[in-house]
């Protein structure tokens, strides 16, 4: 397959089935969204609430996407094997799954509970392989496709008391990278997209302040948003990134790249322009 042109009119993902698990809200809804745009008919993998995940699917075909919710727990193999079934039973192939969903906790590495470490290495790390393993038995018999784990900025360096979700991510990136071993010969291609700070309803209702702090952290001096995220995700999905697999991208602004210095960038710059005094 040759590389599809980015300068190309046509949707890039136009006519492909696109799972993306988590996708009532956050992040994941903002995947669903760019994906739809794209040209994918969007399932709207949610766990709880009908009503949020039905108002993602009614703001998808708002904008002249299509898309419909399916709820599974992809904590349960079960679940997600049927998930996947009732999928195959009305399409012919999955091109892309994008596995989002995810939980955190909050608290001290000596504070953490047991529970707290299940659910969200369950949810996060377990989610992730089951959901991909399902996929990939149905891609490698259909032509291959295209999966997509979502990590964090926490991929690179550590996130203090955020110690299940940090383990858990990265965790995730080294499946990302021996499945795309793995999985090379049968078409699919797997890859890892990081994102830094994000400004969704969650993070913003922890913290008011949440795009300024965040920020100021990132070289290009602003947050991420949902749709960073999202054009990410699309373009490793897209005959332009047919020959990528088993790497990471990073969505954060260059947050996560820059090593911690002592002088400030704009005083270096004055530092280097003072003139020299002759003796």
């Amino acid at each position: 397959m040759k590389p599809a042109s980015l300068l190309s009119s046509v949707p890039p993902l136009r006519d492909r089935l696109a799972l993306v698990t988590g996708a009532a809200q956050g992040i994941g809804k903002g995947i669903a969204m760019e994906l739809a745009r794209a040209g994918c008919t969007v399932a709207v993998n949610y766990l709880s609430d009908t009503n949020v995940a039905r108002e993602t699917v009614n703001q998808i075909e708002a904008i002249g996407g299509k898309a419909f919710p399916v709820r599974a727990d992809v904590r349960s193999g079960q679940q997600v094997r049927r998930m996947i079934a009732a999928l195959a039973k009305h399409h012919e192939r999955l091109d892309i799954l994008v596995n989002n969903a995810g939980t955190q906790t909050w608290a001290p590495l000596l504070q953490l509970t047991e529970a707290d470490w299940d659910r969200d290495i369950a949810t996060n790390l377990k989610g992730s392989f089951l959901c991909l393993q399902s996929a990939a038995v149905w891609m490698k018999d259909t032509g291959g496709g295209s999966i997509i784990n979502i990590g964090s900025g926490c991929n690179k360096v550590p996130f203090p008391r955020l110690v299940s979700y940090s383990a858990s991510k990265g965790g995730i990136e080294m499946l990302t990278k021996v499945a795309a071993i793995e999985l090379g010969r049968h078409g699919i291609r797997v890859n890892c997209v990081a994102p830094g700070a994000i400004l969704i309803d969650r993070t913003l209702r922890e913290e008011p302040r949440y795009a300024s702090i965040w920020g100021k952290q990132a070289p290009l001096r602003r947050v991420g948003m949902p749709t960073d995220v999202g054009n990410a995700v699309v373009f490793l999905a897209s005959d332009a990134a047919t020959y990528v697999s088993g790497q990471t991208l990073w969505v954060d602004g260059a947050a996560f790249t820059q090593a911690s210095w002592p002088y400030k960038l704009e005083d270096e710059t004055r530092r280097r322009r003072k003139p020299k005094v002759r003796e």
